[in-house]
């Protein structure tokens, strides 16, 4: 065969490659508003920049009839490329072919990329969209799975993983995105479940939809499983690219540091007010990230689950950071199961990736109750001490309003190694609030006094001496608690310069295989 003809033949096969399944089932793709596998790729990736491996792959199996059923590149398209010029190493399932089912060669050219990705030191991104184990090929398919798991594993820590699911995503298959660190759902055609409705149905009698066990406004504002919600899939690749924007290669390089022309000693006078004089009004805590970050650029994470607490990425002066708020609007910023679950993963993804932490301080306390209690708020709670005192990484803690009790404690306090800690005046540190406190230091006294009237007004009494000690910041400067009691108008600036000076900082962990997070 002449050199000619062999090219043309090379020049076949990679045209018969991309058509996947072919024509019909890539329109029958597009007719439920869902891109091809490549064409997900070609939008998330640099123009140009894309790198396939393994084109010509196909399956092994010969039993059930697919000795004759073979699709180049078996139903996953692999690779590498840039994303605003920066390397990320990329798989794309291809629902055109055997609806996507996983094989073993499909767990192979996955596991290939991910091999080559810890190698270099870059982000993997996978875009989920599968029926699944590929049932034809047994346990090879299951054990192609825990290849890719155990890969998920190792490279925890090591290089950012972001899991987009524009499709069915069930059964073993939602253990992949659940390891990765950020999970994107399309929330026309996306779900993700272990077990489906019908199944559900059979064993516990339960009758619900496809929607309502798995999709995504159950995973983005119930369950938590997923971190952005996008209206389709152009948003959803687009926010991936955002996304990696504010990281790092990988664990051994800083978060990519950008030309900032937001002054940084701009000042925002609107903040001297935006505490209100009552205690027990709320405010909305994204107002102030809003007016102190470069640009009013926020990337908020997880919006719709644990809202009283808000997580996310912006930049002080350029630089990456990650910023936790507790958020007085809602619930009145109070911590909970799921808020100490939210931040406490966050966190810890910042500090493996060297990522600053801005933490914004308002909260009254631990929610109290029988469902917390039973459902392990001791040992939730106990996860996001750990995260905070476990981090390494630049902590700057700004409290905003309250920070009482345990609470306090936990919320990057000095004593859990927060560096920097600023306080607005309008602070409040305590044990508890005014009243509790009256109640247990006055408890006796109280109830010597017969007349309503006058017990009332002795309660009022004691509560204006405590709030007087205790309702500012000064007491908790005195012991060095807090270093500075800073304007609130000059809380960008403040910020910034903390950064400036904490980048040269080293801080170790004591030598050990790893901790015991509470789980």
């Amino acid at each position: 065969m002449a050199l000619e003809n062999k090219i043309q033949k090379l020049l076949d096969l990679r045209e018969e490659a991309k058509q996947g399944g072919g024509s019909k089932r890539i329109e029958s793709q597009h007719a439920q508003g869902k891109f091809t596998a490549r064409e997900r790729i070609e939008l998330l990736l640099d123009d140009g920049s894309f790198e396939e491996f393994d084109m010509f792959v196909t399956h092994r199996t010969t039993d059930f009839g697919l000795a004759n059923k073979k699709y180049l590149s078996d139903g996953v398209v692999t690779g590498h490329g840039t994303i605003d010029g920066r390397v990320v190493y990329v798989f794309s399932q291809d629902f055109t072919v055997f609806g996507g089912s996983l094989s073993e060669t499909f767990a192979l050219k996955i596991c290939k990329v991910m091999d080559q990705a810890m190698k270099v030191g870059a982000p993997v991104i996978g875009i989920n969209d599968s029926g699944g184990a590929r049932i034809q090929e047994g346990v090879r398919s299951l054990a192609g799975y825990a290849e890719i798991f155990e890969r998920n594993i190792l490279a925890s820590g090591v290089i950012p993983q972001i899991s987009a699911v524009f499709g069915p995503c069930a059964g073993g298959a939602v253990y992949s995105p659940a390891l990765t660190d950020f999970i994107v759902m399309d929330d026309n055609n996306s779900y993700m479940f272990v077990t489906g409705p019908k199944v559900t149905k059979t064993v516990t009698g339960e009758d619900i939809s496809t929607a309502d066990l798995g999709g995504a406004q159950v995973h983005g504002k119930k369950s938590g499983v997923v971190h952005f919600i996008a209206d389709d899939e152009r948003e959803g690749i687009m926010l991936i690219r955002k996304l990696i924007s504010f990281l790092p290669q990988n664990n051994l390089e800083d978060p990519p540091i950008i030309d900032c022309k937001d002054p940084i000693d701009r000042l925002e006078d609107y903040l001297n007010e935006i505490i209100p004089e009552d205690p027990n009004k709320p405010y909305d805590v994204l107002d102030i990230i809003h007016a102190i970050i470069d640009e009013g650029e926020f990337l908020e994470i997880q919006r719709n689950y644990a809202r009283n607490v808000v997580i996310g990425y912006a930049r002080f002066n350029g630089m990456p950071v990650g910023i936790v708020a507790n958020q007085p609007n809602y619930l009145a910023g109070v911590l909970d199961i799921d808020a100490s679950r939210k931040a406490a993963r966050f966190i810890r993804f910042c500090d493996a990736f060297n990522i600053p932490i801005v933490t914004l301080v308002d909260v009254p306390g631990f929610l109290p109750g029988s469902a917390q209690e039973y459902g392990g708020i001791i040992i939730h709670g106990a996860k996001l001490m750990f995260a905070y005192g476990e981090a390494t990484v630049p902590k700057v803690t700004i409290t905003l309003r309250k920070s009482y009790g345990g609470a306090h404690d936990v919320m990057s306090s000095k004593q859990l190694r927060g560096d920097i800690n600023y306080a607005w005046p309008s602070a409040e540190i305590a044990v508890m609030g005014p009243a509790g406190a009256v109640q247990i230091l006055e408890g006796k006294n109280l109830k010597l006094i017969k007349d309503p009237e006058e017990k009332n007004a002795y309660a009022k009494k004691k509560e204006e001496e405590y709030k007087e000690k205790f309702a500012n910041p000064y007491e908790a400067a005195r012991y060095g608690y807090i270093d500075d009691v800073i304007e609130p108008r000059n809380t960008r600036f403040r910020i910034i310069r903390a950064l400036r000076t904490l980048a040269t900082k080293k801080d170790m962990n004591p030598p050990k295989k790893h901790g015991n997070i509470p789980l």
